[in-house]
């Protein structure tokens, strides 16, 4: 096997392709060493990598050590638990050439669970620093979120709110930016976790 990378990542959107380069270039912070890793979009966004990644990534098999695939759970077209939909993904990797060493993450509800860190540096790079009300202010006060410590309920409709107010574009630039910067023991999130704990077993530092 001629192997080019130790990783190819498939990802639904440009959003998630351009946060996972820019995460994966902070292995001290995963915990892992240094990943040579190409990160590629799947045509068909959500949907496609929930059926059809097995097919995308077949002609790299002999090129990548490791296989990933991202996607939301929200707008993939299937409604059972993110865990069952994984088996469902990582069980075609393997039956097509994948076994032993790939594995999907689907993030529940969407990639804007991973922004609402309990982070000053949301607020900055979503354009909210030195405003009042503060950002996580304005978030109960607008009825996005419970409490100023709580996610959003909607964490993607409450970014994109916030960045109205403030009249900032949504990019996929700010999903780079907050991946180079925010702490990752911060994020609690489940599919966050799952994507943190394979990179350490696949790439121990």
């Amino acid at each position: 096997m001629t192997l080019q990378a130790d990783l190819l990542v498939l990802t639904a959107d440009a959003d998630t392709q351009k946060g996972l380069e820019a995460l994966l270039e902070r292995h001290v912070a995963l915990g892992t060493r240094p990943v040579r890793a190409r990160v590629l979009r799947h045509s068909g966004r959500d949907p496609g990598c929930r059926r059809r990644s097995h097919d995308f990534l077949r002609p790299y098999l002999r090129q990548y050590e490791r296989a990933l695939v991202i996607f939301d759970r929200h707008g993939c077209g299937d409604e059972r638990a993110r865990a069952l939909i994984e088996e469902d993904v990582e069980a075609a990797l393997a039956a097509n050439g994948w076994e032993g060493r790939s594995a999907a993450v689907v993030i529940d509800p969407e990639l804007e669970a991973w922004v609402w860190a309990e982070s000053a540096a949301v607020a900055r790079i979503l354009g909210w620093e030195g405003r009042r009300p503060t950002l996580r202010e304005w978030l109960v006060a607008s009825s996005l979120a419970a409490t100023a410590t709580q996610k959003p309920r909607d964490p993607k409709s409450a970014m994109r709110r916030a960045l109205g107010e403030v009249r900032q574009p949504v990019s996929a630039g700010l999903f780079a930016e907050l991946a180079r910067v925010l702490p990752l023991e911060s994020c609690v999130d489940p599919a966050f976790g799952k994507l943190r704990a394979t990179l350490r077993r696949w790439f121990p530092g």
